[in-house]
């Protein structure tokens, strides 16, 4: 990924920072988001340490103008945008014990503008920026395509991101995807699930090599990966 400027949200912990890590010991350049602007010190130290290339931006992905200017950034800084990494979500309550029927309407409003709407900005407030071939991943799971008890609004709204992914995919020449690594040990999974390192080549894999008819509008997940690269 010499010369590869990518763009990752939700980048201050779990899934996100791994693929910072990932990206960054590859050779890009990676500017990295969240709202936290304490854990994305302690990333960039991290990365620095390991000689990596890496610009935190404290970002809400539920303010398009702080996505706007996120974007900004990372074109002044790369010429142009090689890789977006739509990763930014929340979880409100316990997963698995957040029935719809029982969801409040702040969660439910927060889930959908957070992990759906701010796909949408991610993605949108990217698009003045994108190199020719450039790539969008948007991070997802089973969740969103196979209902399951407990999961609410969380489902709904990476349901939602999905649906948005595809959406793009149609409509813009660059291709647009989701990526499903399976259960992740994070925040939103109680812990439980594969290392976050584990699955960051995934991401790395989808950014650069696997072939574009198969990210386009499509799902990649652990099989694929795994198929392709043995």
């Amino acid at each position: 990924m010499d010369g590869h400027t990518a763009v990752v949200t939700g980048a201050s912990r779990g899934i996100g920072a791994a693929v910072v890590r990932e990206f960054a010991t590859a050779g890009a350049h990676v500017v990295a988001c969240a709202r936290e602007a304490d854990a994305l010190d302690d990333l960039a130290a991290t990365v620095e340490s390991a000689e990596g290339s890496v610009t935190t931006r404290r970002a809400d992905v539920r303010d398009e103008f702080d996505v706007e200017r996120l974007m900004e950034t990372a074109a002044r800084e790369g010429g142009g945008i090689d890789t977006v990494v739509a990763n930014a979500g929340v979880y409100h309550g316990q997963p698995g014990e957040t029935p719809l029927a029982s969801e409040s309407y702040a969660a439910f409003d927060d889930h959908l503008r957070t992990n759906g709407r701010g796909t949408f900005t991610t993605i949108r407030e990217s698009l003045p920026h994108l190199a020719a071939d450039a790539r969008v991943l948007v991070t997802s799971g089973s969740v969103a395509r196979e209902a399951k008890p407990g999961y609410g609004s969380y489902a709904v709204s990476k349901a939602t991101a999905e649906a948005v992914a595809r959406g793009f995919a149609v409509d813009l020449d660059h291709p647009v995807g989701v990526v499903d690594p399976g259960v992740v040990a994070t925040d939103l999974t109680g812990g439980t699930g594969r290392e976050p390192d584990e699955i960051a080549p995934l991401f790395r894999w989808a950014a650069t090599d696997a072939p574009t008819e198969d990210l386009d509008g499509e799902v990649l997940d652990l099989k694929a990966w795994k198929r392709a690269t043995r």
